[in-house]
Formats: structure tokens, sequence, C-alpha cells
């Protein structure tokens, strides 16, 4: 029989590699390193990788699983997409690049939040013992190592994903290439018909659904964050666009595939305490115990169909008004804009129109 370490402390949990060499970007410290063979080693990833292992080598010996995502969570219409946003800057609109890539480094910032985040005692909700499973450890350093990858560590001058995305879009565009943009306003889910405003899973206490909401959204916008990430990678790498900094392009699409590798336990964990969760057994509020895929299954169908079929809609149209106004300032705009709607998403027309 396989003994494996189950419990771990914090220090273990956001302890690194032994790294051959620092990630610096010129006078930039970034999270993570490198090994002897120049292999790029994301942050935090010594004790966390192997606990998460382990935990989920646990779930599965007990019939669990770390909650389904796959392929089919990346659906749904993007504006602009690749052919668009490479038509874009082809013509010197550029903005709207530098744009996204400063958006999402001011939302990996927002997610230093995680690291400090209040928790509710998930001992109180799960009648197994938590305390050698990923969510015994939520608190004690699982949580603070994620929001310490999305915002780094400024105290230290180590930057995490926030500044890596800035130093990206600086080394394809160059300091101050626009002004400064702040992200835009979210869009939030309608609540659906019979539903109490605000509850979603009433079964449980107020605190524990709000943690278990917060996992499942935060689940969704990492697994779906991928797409963004692959197709600025994917556009930093053209070899048609940036062509008068096309070394340093090629060093930020570097940095983007770090920033992916480091997003890749992020999935993993918060599918893994979600399978745990499906897992046991909880607590409800009227004193009895439901399993636990009884709850967050029904949550997670809600959120996988808004995320995937509805929000992309309604972000893609309000997207592509802005971008439209944009595009019909350009010189030749009325032409530019023609050819980027017939690169519009298939069967996805009503943005385009």
């Amino acid at each position: 029989m396989t003994v494996r370490q189950l419990r771990f402390s914090e220090s273990e949990l956001l302890s690194d590699h032994d790294f051959a060499a620092a990630h610096r970007i010129g006078d930039q410290r970034l999270h993570g390193g490198f090994d002897a063979d120049g292999v790029y080693i994301p942050p935090r990833a010594k004790g966390r990788r192997r606990a998460i292992d382990n935990w989920t080598a646990e779930l599965r010996e007990r019939g669990g699983d770390l909650l389904e995502a796959d392929s089919s969570l990346l659906t749904g219409p993007r504006v602009p997409n690749y052919a668009q946003q490479c038509l874009l800057i082809e013509n010197d609109l550029t903005r709207p690049f530098w744009n996204g890539l400063t958006i999402t480094g001011k939302i990996e910032g927002r997610g230093r939040m995680i690291a400090n985040i209040p928790l509710p005692d998930l001992q109180q909700l799960v009648v197994e013992d938590i305390g050698k499973m990923s969510l015994g450890h939520l608190g004690k350093g699982l949580l603070k190592a994620h929001g310490i990858d999305e915002g780094g560590e400024p105290d230290r001058g180590i930057g995490g994903h926030d500044v890596m995305w800035f130093v990206a879009r600086d080394l394809a565009f160059g300091p101050d290439a626009h002004p400064d943009v702040e992200p835009p306003g979210g869009i939030a889910r309608p609540e659906a018909d019979g539903e109490t405003p605000g509850r979603r899973m009433p079964e449980v206490e107020l605190p524990h659904e709000m943690l278990l909401a917060f996992l499942m959204n935060l689940l969704l916008i990492e697994f779906r964050a991928e797409i963004g990430f692959a197709s600025t990678q994917a556009i930093l790498r053209t070899p048609t666009l940036f062509t008068d900094r096309r070394a340093e392009a090629e060093e930020a699409a570097m940095i983007v595939g770090r920033i992916r590798t480091d997003e890749e336990i992020h999935v993993e964990s918060l599918r893994l305490y979600l399978g745990e969760l499906r897992q046991a057994t909880l607590r409800i509020a009227d004193g009895g115990t439901i399993p636990g895929a009884r709850l967050i299954d029904p949550f997670w169908q809600g959120l996988v169909q808004w995320a995937t079929v509805d929000q992309p809609r309604i972000a893609a149209e309000n997207l592509y008004r802005v971008l439209k106004q944009q595009i019909l300032e350009a010189h030749d705009g009325e032409r530019i804009l023609r050819e980027f709607n017939a690169l519009a998403d298939p069967g996805y027309a009503l943005a385009a129109g």
C-alpha cells in the first residue's frame, strides 16, 4: 500500500524549487525561474505539485475524480478572434490588442485578493475529515499561493502574472504606446426564474455557498482564459506582425507561454477542490446531509451554460460596438470593417451586423 504525505505546512505549499537562474526581463524580477537546461519552472511548485498529486491519487482511490472540465468549456464567439486581431494590427489599429494586454494584466493583479479571501470553516460543511484533503489546506497555503501567482510580491519586487502581462505588452509595443485603460465592468449572470436572488445553493449556509460559488466561478474564469492566452501568444508569434520589434514580440510570446504553464496548476487544483466536494457528504441547513454531487452539479451546469453560451455572445456584441467605432475612425475604415466582419467566427453573425 502506498503511503502518501497528505498533510502539508504552508511553507511546504509555498516552496520553490532550487532555480539555476532567476526569471528576469531587463531589470524586472518575475516569479518562477529556470533549471540548469533553461527550462522554465513555475513558482511555488515544489511542495504544491506533490500535494496536488497525492490528494488526487487519494480522491481517485475513494472513487472520486477531479471535476470534469474539458474543451466544451471553450465554446462561444470571440471578438476579435485571431484573424480579426491580425487584420487590425496589419492596418495599424494596434490599440485593441494593447488594451487587451493591459486589461488582462490588471485583472490578473486583482486576483491577488485570492491570497487573503476570508474562508468559512469547511469542516462544518463536510462530514468527512478534511484534514488530509486539499479542502483542509485552502486556508493553509493553497489559496495564498494562487493569489500570489496572480498578483506577485510587490513588497519584494517580484512580479506575478500582472507584471508579466505588462512586460510582454511593452516588449511588443514599446513603453507608453497607448493611453492607459481600465477593465470594463463585468457581465452579471441574471437570476434564473424561480430562484431567490443571490441564493443558488440555499441548502447550505450562506458563507459556504459563497465559497463554493467562488471556486466554481474561478475555475471557469481560469479555464476559459486559456482561449485568450493561446490566441495572444499566436498573435505575438505571427511573423508578419510587429515586424519592427520581431525579437521582442517573440520574447513576449515566451512570457505568455510561462503564464500558461503557471495556470495549469490553478485549473488542476480547482478541479481537485471541487472533485473532493462532489465526492464528500455535505451537511445541509435543515440538519440533514446530501451527497456533494447533488449540490455541486446543478450549480456547475447552470454556470457552464451561462459562461459558454450566453455570456460570450453578450461580451462579443459589447466589444464589437466599441471596435466598430474605432475601426471607422481609421483611414479606410469602411474597408477594414468589411474585412473584419467577413472574418467573424462561423455561425456568428449578430455582432458583425
